[in-house]
């Protein structure tokens, strides 16, 4: 085989393994039959037309730099789907009507993670309150496929948000196995906001969030990686300079990639810092009482690696300053513990990389 023919071979291998993750560039970018995302202006995107963004500029960057723990994760693999969009254009999720009507449905049922209230709903978790203001947080989440029926959802997400005079605002971003929300029973990314006049929206279903990536998605369903962990490593942070509460895909060894961001006007109480952050799992029972897996549908064992896990919680304090928080100064929490589990995360030697908890549980009837 020649030189030329060697060449040839090559460049169509390396071409083939990437488009399995990479849409090519085109004014629209299917994922599937049912997945299709439209390369949208970036100054024209759906999110522009909120009246209380009349006035808004893109803030194309944040200004802070990138989020990392003290001892990075050693898994290099980036549980991620990318869309190549022209110069100029971000990735948009088309929406259906139905996708609409079920996004409208599920935003009103929502857990209020900042709240006790929790009919039919159960968490399991750590919460950081008391030590604000905060700017932000990061967490590093294992990510699950979970046997979910369309009238239930369940989910693992970090989250940072205040109450103040009945008023809630807060921000989520996570993976989500939500049937009858995402039209199929894979494992998507997802964010969620609550802002001002008790407004609320999932992604980009409605006008709030801009997105600023050409290539990297607020939501989309979550590969499985050739080897090692499926995981995601999201953030909320909030830009000290123009106030915006940014989400970013925290990356090992390399810099972070910043997805966009929730402008301060949709907020009338976080504008400029939260009172609370935390990271859970969360599920939706459906309306006859029948509670979904959470986690990896197991309870949390002594063997760590057959759990669902977070190894990492960043916070921003008050001076935008990053700490990484030690199980024993959060408050833990666990609604029902005969369905679900919440552990602590086993102190390991110092050049090996410790859970900070492990969590979740089968659901059923009783929970």
């Amino acid at each position: 085989m020649n030189i030329f023919v060697k060449l040839v071979l090559v460049v169509f291998i390396v071409s083939l393994a990437q488009s399995r993750e990479i849409v090519s560039n085109v004014k629209s970018s299917k994922l599937n039959e049912k997945i299709l995302y439209d390369c949208v202006d970036i100054y024209k995107q759906p999110s522009l037309s909120h009246p209380l963004l009349k006035n808004h500029k893109i803030q194309m960057e944040p200004s802070f730099s990138n989020l990392k723990p003290k001892k990075q994760v050693k898994n290099k693999t980036e549980n991620r789907i990318r869309v190549e969009c022209p110069n100029g254009t971000v990735p948009i999720l088309k929406n259906t009507k139905k996708y609409v009507a079920n996004a409208q449905y599920w935003a009103e049922r929502h857990f209020n993670p900042l709240t006790d209230e929790s009919h039919g709903k159960h968490i399991a978790g750590v919460r950081e309150q008391g030590r604000g203001p905060y700017h932000g947080l990061a967490a590093w989440l294992s990510v699950h496929d979970l046997n979910v029926s369309r009238d239930q959802a369940s989910y693992a997400n970090i989250y940072a948000g205040s109450v103040l005079n009945n008023k809630t605002n807060f921000i989520e971003t996570g993976w989500m196995v939500n049937p009858s929300l995402f039209g199929d029973g894979q494992t998507w990314r997802f964010g969620f906001w609550k802002g001002a006049d008790g407004a609320g929206c999932y992604n980009t279903i409605c006008p709030g969030f801009i997105q600023v990536s050409q290539t990297d998605l607020l939501s989309g369903p979550i590969p499985h990686p050739r080897k090692g962990d499926r995981a995601v490593f999201p953030s909320i942070v909030q830009d000290e300079v123009s106030g915006n509460w940014w989400t970013t895909h925290v990356r090992n060894f390399r810099k972070d990639i910043a997805i966009g961001y929730w402008p301060k006007e949709l907020f009338d109480i976080i504008g400029h810092s939260v009172d609370m952050v935390g990271v859970t799992g969360v599920v939706q029972a459906s309306p006859s009482g029948i509670s979904p897996p959470m986690g990896n549908g197991h309870l949390p064992t002594k063997n760590e690696d057959e759990s669902a896990r977070v190894k990492h919680l960043l916070t921003v304090n008050s001076k935008f300053k990053i700490k990484e928080r030690d199980i024993n100064e959060l408050v833990k929490l666990l609604d029902s513990n005969k369905c679900y589990g919440l552990r602590d995360g086993k102190k390991r030697f110092i050049l090996i990389e410790s859970n900070l908890f492990t969590y979740g549980g089968p659901g059923g009837t009783s929970c």
